[in-house]
């Protein structure tokens, strides 16, 4: 009967622990983006080995009154794995240093760079929504939370606020860098044969441009809304154009989309498939939509599924879009009047879907 009860004080403990840390958890977040706006994993790069608190706290110039504070923080980003503690088992001064984690969001230039990504999504605009899902349940309207606490949508925040539209943009090419990689290495084939792409809603053009380096025989071209391409030059390798995916998108044997459809609802996803369908050049001289994103079960390892799921809640709390499994995914594309698809699993948390007419 003691070992009974042991048992259920031990569940109890632990399941009073497992919500607690739930409930404080963004302090997690909270750490990260502090530690970025401090510029610490880029003070542990740039002095080329190894920090202690003392070294740290010195070359970030921050008042000496916080240096015991600063070791709480340096504590805590260890603990969640963004740096690692070396000289502990000797007996010497602890030393900091970088992670695989921490590398992701070096800021060097020319080094492909999740720091704008990352910063972008734990910056108060972004994460301010997310404070009125509860609300938004109990309405019957077409807002969404990001309209309930910034009175605009997503898109007319990019449009009003430069700032914002300007972290935004970086965000997004940002991803474009990290994948580029992945997809030319793995999924080369699908681009062997073709002679023009168009990438909706392509940003400043990095995702194109890696694409022209990498197979000069194709032609590239960027769609992209007005306030994003403005200051963009049309003199390059990649071609321009201003315009919106819902009225038109310039034709082309493939049309790509990366992380676009997440974004929208069914029926607008839909809207925009058609469009593509309308460009897109015949089955069988090559034409094909090649989408980008998240697959929600296409993978086994529980850190992967739990990302696909909190940016699911980022599409809930941002977009009226979502994150789809294979089988919602297939009921977009019936419904939009393609043929048959196939999916790849290779670009880390994304897969790469190819639809065809």
């Amino acid at each position: 009967m003691e070992n009974h009860q042991s048992g259920e004080y031990s569940e109890l403990v632990q399941a009073q622990a497992e919500l607690w840390n739930l409930t404080v958890g963004y302090l997690k977040s909270m750490s990260l983006r502090c530690a970025l706006d401090l510029g610490i994993p880029d003070a542990i790069n740039n002095y080329g080995q190894p920090m202690t608190l003392s070294q740290i706290q010195s070359t970030l110039s921050l008042p000496s009154t916080k240096k015991p504070h600063l070791h709480r923080l340096l504590r805590m980003l260890t603990h969640i794995g963004f740096l690692r503690e070396q000289g502990v088992s000797t007996g010497t001064e602890v030393a900091y240093d970088l992670t695989t984690m921490s590398h992701l969001v070096l800021k060097n230039e020319g080094a492909p760079s999740m720091f704008p990504l990352v910063r972008s999504h734990i910056d108060f605009i972004t994460m301010k929504p997310s404070l009125h899902l509860a609300d938004w349940f109990k309405q019957d309207n077409q807002q969404n939370t990001f309209e309930m606490a910034h009175d605009c949508t997503f898109w007319e925040m990019t449009r009003k606020t430069p700032k914002f539209n300007k972290m935004f943009n970086d965000a997004m090419e940002s991803t474009s860098s990290y994948m580029i990689h992945g997809f030319v290495k793995n999924v080369s084939n699908i681009l062997e044969g073709i002679h023009t792409l168009v990438d909706v809603g392509g940003g400043t053009g990095a995702l194109a441009k890696a694409i022209v380096q990498n197979f000069p025989h194709v032609e590239c071209t960027v769609l992209e809304l007005p306030h994003v391409i403005q200051s963009i030059s049309n003199d390059g390798p990649v071609n321009f154009v201003s315009g919106d995916m819902f009225n038109f998108i310039p034709p082309a044997d493939v049309v790509i989309l990366k992380w676009i459809l997440h974004d929208w609802c069914d029926e607008d996803c839909i809207k925009i498939l058609c469009r593509c369908k309308e460009a897109i050049s015949s089955r069988e001289t090559g034409g094909r939509v090649i989408i980008i994103e998240n697959v929600i079960g296409s993978t086994s390892s529980k850190t992967c599924h739990e990302s696909h799921l909190l940016t699911d809640m980022l599409m809930l709390t941002m977009f009226t879009g979502a994150e789809r499994d294979e089988h919602e995914w297939k009921k977009l594309f019936t419904d939009a009047g393609f043929s048959s698809y196939q999916i790849t699993h290779t670009i880390g948390l994304n897969s790469v879907i190819e639809i065809y007419p």
